[in-house]
C-alpha cells in the first residue's frame, strides 16, 4: 500500500472544496522554548532561542563511535515515528548512530510562536550541543529537508554529508499555498471529549474527507491525540503557528541566497511523480551544493514510504561512501 500516494493531487484539488466543519479541536497550547540561545555569534539566528527536540536514537548491533551519526527530519505533517523502520535499517546497514528528531510545533516536541528555518537550525545546533556531536550526517524530507540544507550552509563545519529528501532549495510548486485549506480544515474539526480515541479519529476522518483526500487524512490524523485527564482531543502539531508560516515556504531562497556553498558530500533522492524537485533546477542547485548528486525512484512526495528499499539501499550506500 503506497501511503500518501494522492496527497499532491490533492492539494490541487483543495481550492474547489468548501469548508463545511465546525470548531474546533484545540491546538496543542505553546510551550515556552528553554532559555539557552545558540551561541552562534556569527549568524543571524544567534538570538533565537533554541528549544529542546523530543528524539528517538537507533544502533545498530555493532556501532562505530568514531562515525558521525545521522540526523534525520520529518515533513510538514510529520513526526519521527515516521521514519522508525528506515532509520533501524540504517544504523544497522551503516553501524552510524541515527537520531530522529520531532521538529519544532510537531509531534512531542515543544511549541513555538514562530516556524522559520532559523528557528529550527537554532534546535539543530542545540541538540548537536546537548549530544556533544562534533560533526553529524544530516538527512531531511521535504520542510525538513529545507532546515537540513539551511543547517548545513550555515554550518559547514559540524555538517559532514547531507541528504535532501524530494524538496529543492530553489523553487517549490505553486500548489503549496493550497495546503492552507488542510490547516483550515484541521482547525474546524469538533470532537466531543467523552469519544475514544478511535471513535474520535474516525469522525474526525470523517469531516476532514469534506475537505481532504483520503490518502492524506490517514496521516494527518497521526497528529490527533486526547488528554487522558479532561478527554479533550487536540492536535500534537501547531496548526496556528504553521499554517501562519505558509508564507515562508516561497521566502526560503531569500534565507539561503547569499550563503557560502555547502561542498561537502550531498545527494537528493526525489520522487519522479512529484512536482517538489524540478530537473530543469538542477544547475541552480549545484551553485549552493557542488557536490551533490540526483538520484531519481519512482514515487510521489513521501519517497521514503513509497520505495522503503530502494531509499534505504540509495542512503546506505551514500554513507557508507569513503
Amino acid at each position: 500500500m503506497q501511503l500518501l500516494n494522492g496527497t499532491l493531487r490533492c492539494f490541487q484539488a483543495l481550492h474547489a472544496a468548501k469548508l463545511n466543519l465546525k470548531c474546533l479541536v484545540r491546538p496543542y497550547p505553546a510551550a515556552a522554548g528553554c532559555n539557552r540561545c545558540v551561541e552562534q555569534q556569527s549568524r543571524h539566528y544567534a538570538n533565537v532561542p533554541a528549544l529542546a527536540m523530543s528524539h528517538d536514537q537507533f544502533d545498530g548491533p555493532t556501532p562505530d563511535a568514531s562515525r558521525s551519526p545521522l540526523i534525520t527530519m520529518h515533513g510538514l505533517f510529520g513526526s519521527k515515528q515516521n521514519w522508525r523502520s528506515v532509520s533501524r535499517a540504517l544504523a544497522k546497514q551503516t553501524n552510524r548512530r541515527v537520531y530522529t528528531v520531532d521538529l519544532r510545533n510537531h509531534g512531542d516536541s515543544p511549541h513555538a510562536d514562530t516556524h522559520d528555518s532559523h528557528g529550527m537550525t537554532a534546535d539543530l545546533v542545540a541538540f548537536t550541543q546537548a549530544k556533544s556531536i562534533p560533526k553529524a550526517c544530516l538527512m531531511g524530507h521535504s520542510m525538513g529537508g529545507r532546515a537540513a540544507m539551511h543547517f548545513a550552509l550555515n554550518n559547514p563545519q559540524l555538517s559532514e554529508r547531507l541528504i535532501v529528501v524530494d524538496i529543492s532549495p530553489v523553487s517549490i510548486p505553486g500548489t503549496i499555498g493550497e495546503m492552507g485549506s488542510i490547516f483550515s480544515a484541521m482547525k474546524n474539526v469538533s470532537l466531543p471529549a467523552d469519544l475514544s480515541l478511535s471513535k474520535g479519529r474516525q469522525a474526525a476522518k470523517e469531516a476532514l474527507l469534506q475537505t481532504v483526500g483520503s490518502d492524506s487524512v490517514d496521516f494527518i490524523l497521526l497528529n490527533l491525540r486526547k488528554r487522558p485527564q479532561t478527554g479533550e482531543f487536540y492536535w500534537a502539531c501547531n496548526v496556528d503557528i504553521l499554517h501562519n508560516s505558509l508564507p515562508g515556504f516561497s521566502n526560503y531562497g531569500a534565507h539561503i541566497a547569499n550563503l557560502p556553498a555547502f561542498t561537502g558530500p550531498t545527494t537528493f533522492i526525489c520522487g519522479t511523480h512529484s512536482p517538489y524537485m524540478n530537473p530543469d533546477d538542477w544547475p541552480e542547485v549545484l551553485k549552493f551544493f557542488p557536490n551533490a548528486s540526483l538520484h531519481w525512484l519512482d514515487t510521489g512526495h513521501l519517497v521514503h514510504l513509497e520505495e522503503p528499499h530502494k531509499f534505504i539501499e540509495i542512503v546506505t550506500q551514500f554513507l557508507n561512501e569513503p
